[in-house]
């Protein structure tokens, strides 16, 4: 069968990669993909960006599934309008979706259902928000309500750049305004001690089947220094989701996020991702959910996944009242996966584009380079995004898998390339 996923990320690819291994896939087209996707026979690219263009095209190929990879067109409410139309399709729906696309939305659900984050305060006004800063103190945390890719959260070590965060994101209008409409909202909330990890699971609407644990690294620079970014790299398993934090996980924040979405009218279907953080005993905090895999976690765990991933993704897409994921177990690769993202100069702020790429060695079984900022341009790969490439490779300890990923970074080349080495040094330290 012929299967869509869209989106052109790092995330995309993996999710791809994935699916086109199963024996039951012909082809695996991707709108829009990247430079990396268009040079993979087992893929093809679809230059769509329009979703209704692209469910048109959708029913006139007969696809059999669609994956959505990116929160955009999730926010968007492509799952509605393409379920609308009988295209079977995994990701949750626009009001669903709520979880990620607004900050309040999230806190304020996760509020009355009484599941574990951080103390907060809504604001659309600038000088409001100001006082609140001058009460609380730092170090505090500052959030743009909507979608922001990855860089509407600044953790302000100081009031100082608490207060520009604010001035950034409302009195500046950065990120537009709010999900809900009318005016730019911030969240600030109460700094977390701990350690992140992300919890991803899938969700049939009813039934949850967890993923294998990863943590990623949000920092520009090694030893977490540096702004905030959409994630320069990633390792799975994480050994800070200890079998107790898994279940804590579960019992806390998962099964009543599920269940508390069902019971206001909202069943969740698709990828649901818990931010979290675990503190020193165990306990764990929701930072923030996402309504899709995260990026660039899907890279390690992608190549950690032994089952048939077009199974499960049929089995998470199953009409109510069929079994849906409730009998489906995944197997995985015992080895750690790591994952390093190669950045573009000037990310995260000002990326450059244009950048020729060279040396990215031919996938093995041990280690495979997943594209995202990368397009083709006169038969030339050239760097398209601010995280340019993923180097993903497996082996039988973190340490093993991080000096393998280190080897074929070695081997990459384009100028201005940014980044971090020492992925996966806090699993390598404990």
């Amino acid at each position: 069968m012929n299967v869509l996923v869209i989106g052109g990320g790092g995330r995309e690819h993996a999710l791809a990669w994935k699916l086109a291994q199963s024996p039951k896939v012909q082809m695996v087209y991707l709108a829009p993909g990247n430079g990396g996707t268009a040079l993979d026979d087992r893929l093809k690219n679809l230059p769509i960006t329009d979703m209704v263009a692209l469910r048109d095209w959708a029913l006139e190929h007969k696809i059999a599934l669609t994956v959505v990879g990116p929160e955009g067109p999730l926010a968007a409410g492509v799952v509605d309008d393409f379920r609308a139309h009988g295209l079977r399709v995994f990701g949750p729906t626009k009001a669903a979706a709520q979880l990620e696309s607004s900050k309040a939305f999230s806190k304020a659900f996760m509020q009355r259902h009484g599941i574990p984050t951080a103390h907060f305060a809504v604001f659309s006004d600038a000088v409001a928000a100001h006082a609140h800063l001058e009460t609380t103190g730092a170090p505090i945390v500052v959030k743009a309500d909507g979608l922001a890719a990855g860089k509407g959260v600044v953790v302000a070590a100081t009031l100082a750049e608490a207060h520009a965060a604010v001035d950034f994101m409302l009195a500046d209008g950065a990120f537009g305004s709010s999900p809900a409409g009318g005016e730019a909202r911030v969240v600030i909330e109460e700094f977390l001690q701990g350690e992140e990890a992300s919890f991803i699971v899938m969700c049939d609407g009813k039934n949850v089947l967890p993923l294998a644990t990863s943590q990623d690294h949000k920092r520009l620079q090694d030893g977490d220094a540096g702004p905030n970014t959409g994630g320069m790299g990633a390792y799975s398993p994480a050994p800070i989701v200890t079998p107790d934090v898994h279940a804590r996980a579960m019992r806390e924040v998962i099964l009543p996020t599920i269940r508390g979405m069902e019971k206001d009218g909202i069943p969740f279907t698709g990828f649901l991702y818990a931010g979290l953080m675990i503190d020193a005993q165990g306990k764990v905090k929701t930072l923030e959910f996402n309504c899709r895999m995260g990026d660039p976690e899907t890279q390690p765990i992608m190549a950690r996944l032994k089952t048939d991933w077009l199974d499960v993704l049929w089995a998470a897409t199953e009409p109510p009242g069929a079994t849906g994921l409730a009998d489906m177990e995944l197997q995985w690769d015992r080895r750690t996966a790591l994952g390093v993202v190669l950045a573009a100069h000037g990310y995260p702020h000002t990326p450059r584009q244009g950048d020729a790429i060279s040396g990215i060695p031919k996938e093995t079984e041990d280690a495979v380079v997943f594209h995202a900022g990368t397009r083709l341009h006169d038969g030339v790969l050239e760097a398209s995004g601010g995280r340019v490439l993923c180097v993903t490779a497996l082996a039988d300890s973190v340490r093993l898998a991080q000096a393998r990923a280190y080897e074929t970074v070695a081997q990459i080349h384009f100028e201005g390339m940014q980044f971090r080495s020492d992925i996966g040094f806090r699993a390598v330290k404990a």
